[in-house]
């Protein structure tokens, strides 16, 4: 339910309420009387009552108050206490009309709590003038007519915490939304940034050995062709949330990328039994790290390494296509890692010296505790397992 629904009935009620009040003593005036100047005359004030005393309480319960609400407060305060006190005893319920919007037109408590006591205050003083008996305007003053403030303290009170739901849901929502792109572009950029290097790097030695060795270049297109299915298929994964990477893999692929770059690569033998929860990120690092070795670098020799040290699975990268300056600047891709490997509880770290360059990445054996991931999403049509 909205704020605006709930606070529409709120208003209606406590608005419907301040016109019966306004209304039993009205037409015991009429009927008493029989005048009809002061019937219309107690119809306009109450209507002008009515009005008032709703935008005040709409406002205040949307929390929307400007100075006409504190105009229209002031004149529900003089209707509140004026008519009792030129009317006579049977209007002595009409100050809980102040009563009930005194707590909800300032925001501070303090105030609000000062504002309050002192309309009831006013109350009590205003039925001692109207010649009520003393035991009974001090029990309307004191006890009965000031229990309304409560009531409409807490709807106000309501409102806000209805408000301040709704925008929680929609900041989750929006902050939801900012992280499905986010990782969006990092598995879109880990997944076709090694995979497109790696075709344009057999797609040139392809092109080499086709007047020399055209048995090999063909080699190299049925290999290109298979990268590029695989390339669709990983798209396609990525859209649909499934994307995982195995270590595994990346290792056995990784020796083999690099050996037709012309750069000496043997694939590193893991430890045996390693557990479920390292291979993604450590497969994400071992890609990255190959496409840049491809990419942003002229090295000769790259170097890889998987070892268990103090309770974290570390795989090392070290190439000698290392930049001149030691001071190392991470673009997309390795803040990408960065993220992934924080989300796992690991840490990346980057280095260069002497000409070369290492990248270290650590993935506790022991994966840390964290919420539930969410539930990978789905292409539309598609049926949920």
């Amino acid at each position: 339910m909205s704020t605006r629904v709930i606070a529409g009935v709120a208003v209606a009620l406590f608005a419907g309420s301040m016109v019966l009040a306004l209304s039993l003593p009205l037409v015991g005036t009429a009927l008493e009387r029989r005048s009809p100047l002061l019937v219309l005359a107690g119809a306009g004030v109450g209507l002008v009552l009515t009005i008032c005393y709703s935008r005040v309480l709409w406002a205040a319960f949307m929390r929307r108050l400007t100075w006409r609400h504190y105009l229209d407060a002031a004149a529900v305060g003089l209707i509140s206490y004026g008519v009792p006190a030129f009317g006579g005893p049977a209007w002595m319920a009409m100050p809980m009309a102040f009563i009930s919007v005194a707590p909800i037109i300032v925001r501070r408590r303090a105030y609000a709590l000062a504002l309050t006591l002192a309309s009831v205050a006013v109350t009590a003083v205003v039925l001692l003038l109207i010649d009520l008996p003393t035991a009974m305007a001090l029990l309307y003053g004191l006890a009965l007519l000031p229990t309304i403030a409560p009531m409409t303290y807490g709807m106000a009170w309501l409102c806000r915490i209805v408000d301040e739901l709704r925008q929680a849901r929609a900041e989750l929502a929006r902050r939801a939304v900012d992280e499905e792109r986010v990782r969006f572009a990092r598995d879109l950029h880990d997944t076709l940034g090694h995979t497109l290097q790696a075709i344009a790097l057999r797609a040139e030695l392809g092109e080499r050995l086709v007047a020399d060795a055209p048995d090999r270049a063909l080699r190299e297109l049925a290999e290109i062709q298979r990268i590029a299915r695989t390339a669709v298929h990983d798209v396609r994964e990525v859209v649909r949330g499934y994307r995982a990477t195995s270590l595994a893999g990346e290792l056995d692929g990784l020796a083999a990328v690099l050996g037709a770059a012309g750069i000496s690569c043997e694939r590193p033998e893991p430890p045996a039994d390693l557990p479920a929860h390292v291979h993604e990120p450590l497969g994400w690092v071992a890609r990255e790290a190959v496409t840049n070795v491809l990419r942003h670098s002229a090295a000769t020799w790259c170097e890889v390494t998987v070892h268990v040290e103090d309770g974290h699975v570390v795989l090392e990268i070290v190439n000698d296509g290392g930049p001149g300056a030691t001071r190392v600047v991470r673009g997309n891709g390795l803040t990408g890692l960065a993220e992934r490997m924080k989300a796992a509880g690991g840490r990346l770290e980057t280095t260069s010296g002497d000409g070369t360059f290492r990248v270290s990445a650590a993935v506790p054996l022991v994966p840390p505790p964290g919420p539930a991931e969410p539930a990978p999403a789905r292409l539309p049509g598609e049926v949920a397992p």
